[in-house]
């Protein structure tokens, strides 16, 4: 889960293979898009990428299914592969002194006329447990981005140091708001 160089694309493959078969680590599948569950931290953030027009949605929506906010982040995403629902995926993220590898699955997809996003499960090897969601839709005569999560720390290093746990998913839930900005050209 923790390495001092960014994880290759074969390590996060055996990752995606070895983690294929395995159940999701909550109950909750697919609160994201109804009542976020209790007993779990709750996060929602939010970005206007500009005034609201169909190609903004396609080009925001095309960005969302190809990972933008993630590899925005400085994430690798593996496989390289556009977001579909049930893909297992391995994610390396960059942490204040090496990185971090966590495994999830898609477990919904939403593609409406206004609104396009998608929502990751965690799997036993994510130190988090919970469900992250990224959507972008209009609002009036705006598009904006969301991010809406719970989650709860897993892995015993996450339970150890929550704080600082929360602190890298702030800083990464505003990197997800900034790569998607930049996508759409705002």
């Amino acid at each position: 889960m923790l390495h001092l160089r960014r994880p290759s694309a074969v390590v996060l493959a055996r990752l995606v293979a070895a983690q294929s078969g395995l159940g999701l680590t909550y109950p909750e599948v697919g609160a994201t898009a109804t009542a976020m569950p209790a007993r779990y931290w709750h996060g929602r953030w939010r970005a206007d990428l500009g005034e609201y027009s169909d190609a903004r949605l396609h080009r925001a929506s095309a960005a969302l299914r190809g990972w933008a906010a993630q590899l925005g982040a400085g994430m690798t995403v593996v496989p390289d592969e556009p977001v579909r629902p049930d893909l297992t995926f391995a994610l390396a993220l960059p942490l204040p002194l090496g990185w971090a590898t966590a495994a999830g699955r898609v477990v919904y997809v939403t593609d409406e006329p206004e609104r396009f996003g998608f929502a990751y499960g965690t799997l036993p090897a994510h130190p988090e447990r919970g469900e992250e969601a990224f959507h972008v839709a209009r609002d009036g005569a705006r598009l904006v981005f969301t991010v809406q999560a719970f989650s709860r720390p897993q892995h015993p290093l996450a339970r150890l140091g929550a704080p600082v746990a929360r602190l890298i998913q702030l800083r990464t839930n505003q990197a997800y708001l900034t790569a998607m900005r930049a996508a759409v050209g705002c």
